[in-house]
């Protein structure tokens, strides 16, 4: 097998582990509130991390150049990102089918180009300018086939500004810090926030007695520790374009795996509405015609 379809193979592997996620994530919130759930499944995979630093120091990324960042400051703004995002999907999971939450945070990646063009003043290129509206689309349809809005579309739909947010500060940042450590800070940043708001929602839940530790183990070692490994080593032999369409299908694989782990289905519109969004979501990544800067590596580095 050559090293660019070991690379293929290796990032649809991670983006299906990506949308199992979230059943498993709306399964164990049946027992375990939110921050409960986000603090032990990012102490897992901080505890998983933590020997593949100590075997293998990195030195300081290529670039002298760069001027020198703090990594505890970088990781905890990044890590306040990322517990918005974890909380506001965990919330929505209590509420919304998994599917539906999967297609709404996948707005994503199709916020990141938006953002940068409001921010900077530009014009909006063709490729999203036409994604906006598709996405738009496909969420009314999928709202129509699984009756009106709840409340945790909506919580879905702030998960999908909040990770917006935390790509592009990511973006900002990434090549100041060696990965694995900076990955680490982030991972530790987020379990002390969870822990935080456990203390403070939840403090007689810290240690539940019925734990459904399968799933966190799962959240915390897979999907968490395992994925950024693969997401590495993969994204060495695959471009940026090539990852971000692979990345695209994750609310393809959640769907899935909401049907084989919940039972939950998706009828016609909502077929057709996801297929929407997808499109949406890899229509924004293309490189814009009229001169829009390609984004896509960006959204390639990811904690899921």
């Amino acid at each position: 097998m050559s090293p660019h379809a070991r690379g293929l193979l290796l990032l649809i592997l991670v983006t299906a582990i990506w949308g199992s996620t979230f059943p498993v994530i709306k399964g164990a919130t049946d027992t375990l509130a939110p921050p409960i759930l986000i603090a032990w499944r990012f102490t897992v995979g901080a505890v998983t991390l933590l020997p593949l630093l100590l075997i293998r120091r990195q030195p300081r990324p290529a670039g002298t150049a760069l001027p020198p960042r703090s990594l505890p400051r970088d990781a905890l703004m990044l890590g306040a990102w990322l517990i918005a995002g974890y909380g506001t999907q965990t919330i929505a999971l209590q509420t919304t089918t998994a599917n539906r939450a999967a297609f709404f945070t996948a707005l994503s990646v199709v916020l990141v180009p938006l953002w940068v063009t409001v921010a900077g003043r530009q014009r909006l290129g063709w490729t999203l300018g036409l994604a906006l509206p598709l996405a738009v689309g496909g969420l009314a349809l999928l709202s129509w086939e699984g009756g009106a809005l709840v409340t945790g579309d909506l919580w879905a739909l702030a998960c999908a500004f909040t990770y917006a947010g935390f790509i592009l500060a990511l973006e900002r940042t990434a090549a100041h810090h060696a990965p694995l450590p900076f990955t680490l800070a982030q991972v530790l940043a987020v379990a002390g926030f969870a822990w935080l708001w456990a203390l403070i929602a939840a403090p007689t839940q810290l240690l539940p007695a019925h734990a459904p530790w399968g799933a966190l183990v799962y959240l915390g070692v897979a999907a968490t520790a395992v994925t950024t490994l693969l997401q590495t080593i993969g994204q060495r032999t695959v471009t940026a374009t090539e990852a971000s369409i692979i990345y695209a299908l994750e609310p393809v694989a959640a769907v899935l795996f909401s049907f084989l782990l919940l039972g939950e289905g998706i009828g016609v519109r909502g077929l057709i509405g996801g297929a929407l969004v997808v499109g949406a979501t890899i229509l924004s990544q293309w490189p814009a015609l009229g001169g829009r800067p390609e984004i896509p590596e960006i959204h390639t580095e990811r904690l899921d």
